[in-house]
């Protein structure tokens, strides 16, 4: 997928595509930041989470192809307030209240990835499943029972819980990406520093003479909390000095327009 303003650089892929004999699927351009807004959904009930903001190109300053996902951090200190109320009763719920309408009420987690654009916020997609790396922050900063949240949620008794408890302050996660993603990785390489704290397996596996390594494109994520995002980016990318993987990269600006008050979501 190329995601360009430039109309030869779409072009120019579309073309390489035809040429394969691939098709072509042309999307309309979202402007804007993205959203990403997980929600504990029991029929008509929806209970959001925290609000997250991913970064899916493989490069600083979002440069080169799409990934699985490269850093993200929460919770958006660039959010108006009331952002979340509003994504819920204009998105979420009317979808779930679809769902009980049609006769088949979901229940479980809802994800909705948004762009919030200069005409309103606009769905890019939905899946029903926490979403890799935003989770890695949400959850680094929930403080209620997640079992429990969800045990409510699978028996539908979710109306009947109190709200969630979150802890002040901000997380971001890094990335750590095997040589060669997004394409190809290259697999098998040692990995130090990967039982730290802070640090989740992903793409990991474990040798029979017991050393960790890569299995997979996005290898490892580095979590970092603090009082604010400055705090949280610092100790996710001090954190990460201490793992080591022969080859891999990382983005280095996970956070960082956020922290300099570079976004703005649209009035």
């Amino acid at each position: 997928m190329v995601v360009s303003p430039d109309l030869d650089v779409a072009r120019a892929h579309a073309m390489t595509l035809l040429d394969g004999g691939h098709p072509v699927l042309l999307e309309s351009f979202l402007d804007g930041p993205e959203v990403s807004l997980f929600c504990l959904v029991d029929g008509e009930t929806v209970v959001p989470l925290l609000p997250a903001q991913d970064f899916k190109r493989v490069g600083d300053d979002d440069c080169g192809p799409n990934t699985g996902g490269m850093g993200a951090y929460a919770p958006l200190p660039w959010a108006p307030a009331g952002l979340v109320d509003e994504l819920v009763s204009d998105v979420v719920a009317p979808v779930a209240a679809e769902m009980v309408r049609r006769g088949t009420p979901f229940s479980g987690l809802l994800y909705a990835g948004l762009a919030l654009t200069s005409q309103g916020p606009a769905v890019v997609e939905f899946n029903c499943r926490f979403g890799d790396p935003e989770t890695q922050v949400v959850l680094a900063l929930l403080r209620s029972s997640l079992a429990r949240a969800l045990h409510a949620t699978a028996t539908g008794a979710l109306a009947a819980e109190p709200p969630l408890q979150w802890a002040d302050g901000a997380a971001v996660t890094v990335v750590v990406a095997a040589e060669g993603y997004p394409g190809p990785p290259r697999l098998g390489d040692v990995i130090s520093g990967a039982e730290a704290d802070g640090v989740l397996h992903a793409g990991t596996r474990r040798r029979d003479d017991g050393a960790v390594v890569s299995g997979g494109g996005r290898v490892l994520s580095v979590v970092g909390t603090g009082a604010d995002l400055q705090a949280a980016h610092d100790d996710a990318y001090r954190r990460l000095e201490g793992v080591h993987l022969a080859g891999s990269h990382h983005r280095t600006d996970i956070a960082l327009k956020a922290i300099r008050g570079e976004i703005a979501a649209p009035a």
